[in-house]
């Protein structure tokens, strides 16, 4: 199955993303969803198939959510994920003394 999807990233949190169909829009997000989200700007559009690949989503999780919801929401990592790649010196900087 191939779905043409349009993905929006929010004004309100970094790093968090839209994916919708692009046939459908917003029309079939949830309005308290679209408040939370802020301003939905178009970031790109992707054809997704279920043999793609995404570099931090399941694509066959997105695939069901756009099928079954009409949305998929792409939070954004935790922010204990960056620091894990802060350089060690970085961080012992920051250390009480």
């Amino acid at each position: 199955m191939k779905q043409i999807c349009s993905i929006y990233k929010s004004s309100r949190k970094n790093e968090m993303y839209l994916y919708v169909l692009r046939s459908d829009g917003l029309k079939r997000v949830p309005e308290p969803l679209l408040n939370a989200f802020g301003t939905a700007t178009l970031a790109f559009e992707l054809v997704l198939t279920p043999e793609r690949s995404l570099a931090r989503e399941d694509i066959h999780k997105v695939l069901e959510n756009l099928s079954e919801q009409g949305y998929h929401l792409q939070m954004p990592p935790p922010e204990d994920e960056y620091i894990e790649h802060l350089p060690e010196e970085l961080l012992r900087r920051n250390d009480p003394v």
